[in-house]
């Protein structure tokens, strides 16, 4: 059962902190009669610690996503994004995909040499590596840690072509870095922008960077000579999907040369912190918010079937896929060009003795 609380914390997505799915015991907060509730509404501080895994490039064969593998520094994101289809990941950790995910937080710190070793192996085939699918990889600890950064020098020391997909406008610092791999047709970056309405962002993904400022983000990187596209995800039945069309327009005027989207999609618990987060927020708004999405999902809250759980199916999810054509082609965007493979590299070894042909 989730722990709910009767309001929003400040600067957090999530309005509960649920069990996971795999725990044995569930918890519920009770009322003894001695203000307890009150005296544990307390604002969650966030926490760092190390994870230890021992690969850090995760390969994948979902026909749904256009990459086969991709390296995330970071488990659980700061962003604070309600939405986000990655909390329900937290329960492997033993932790809840409530507010859990968003602040109690872990990283690689050896990253960057677990990436060199896995790129030197034998035999290693090099095809665009994601960084930061599962959760973004320029988060607000990255300011601190700068271990995404380290992750890129160490790319573009291999010449190893990658994709990047973020809300944060940290990106711009790395520039030096994604300028001179977009040259050589090595890196494209997508920015995720979910609404124009900042007041509405400010909710739904309370750490992240404002609408308007990744919008100065796209024209920033695009100025640099950065493919960068606009992915409006996830498009919200009744709460954005209004704003496609707008959200399109000002990402292709700020200089993006691609777009895409994806259907909200709320995995296991992400279903009940989403409906929790509506009546918080939207309450008036909450059961036109969950019917729409059903009638995406043949009726269920969310349907996990390759080929359609990006998208939707039904009338409502074609309606929306013929808009966002139709505005795609109107505002004519050029397309993202393809990266190229062929000029990968692989890590120098660390030893005192010179390369033959260096």
């Amino acid at each position: 059962m989730a722990i709910r609380y009767d309001s929003p914390f400040k600067g957090r997505g999530a309005g509960s902190n649920p069990d996971n799915r795999f725990e044995q015991y569930s918890r519920e907060r009770v009322d003894d009669g001695w203000d307890s509730l009150a005296q544990t509404e307390q604002v969650p501080g966030t926490t760092l610690e190390v994870d230890s895994s021992r690969r850090v490039i995760s390969y994948n064969q979902s026909p749904d996503v256009p990459f086969d593998r991709s390296i995330n520094p970071y488990r659980g994101c700061e962003h604070g994004c309600v939405y986000c289809f990655a909390r329900p990941t937290h329960a492997w950790l033993g932790l809840s995909p409530g507010l859990d995910f968003e602040t109690r937080l872990y990283h690689k710190p050896d990253a960057p040499e677990q990436l060199r070793r896995e790129l030197g192996r034998r035999g290693y085939t090099p095809a665009p590596i994601a960084l930061g699918i599962n959760t973004d990889a320029y988060q607000p600890v990255e300011r601190r840690l700068g271990l995404t950064r380290r992750i890129l020098k160490v790319l573009a020391e291999c010449r190893h072509p990658l994709t990047i997909v973020t809300k944060s406008a940290l990106i711009e610092r790395d520039l030096d870095l994604l300028a001179p791999l977009a040259a050589d047709n090595l890196c494209r970056v997508a920015v995720s922008l979910t609404t124009l309405d900042s007041r509405l962002s400010r909710r739904l993904e309370p750490r992240a960077a404002a609408p308007h400022r990744r919008l100065q983000t796209i024209a920033r990187l695009s100025a640099a000579g950065v493919p960068v596209s606009v992915l409006v995800a996830p498009l919200i039945p009744v709460l954005t999907d209004a704003e496609l069309e707008a959200l399109l327009e000002a990402a292709h005027e700020a200089g993006a040369c691609d777009a895409g989207y994806v259907l909200l999609r709320l995995p296991h618990e992400v279903r009940d912190l989403f409906s929790d987060w509506l009546q918080m927020h939207e309450p008036l708004k909450a059961e036109h918010v969950l019917n729409r999405i059903r009638d995406c999902r043949g009726g269920r809250d969310y349907d996990a079937a390759f080929g359609s759980r990006m998208r939707g199916t039904g009338i409502f999810a074609d309606l929306l896929a013929q808009r966002f054509g139709k505005a795609y082609r109107r505002l004519d965007f050029p397309g993202a060009p393809s990266l190229d493979c062929s000029r990968f590299r692989p890590p120098r070894e660390e030893t005192p003795q010179l390369g033959l042909f260096d």
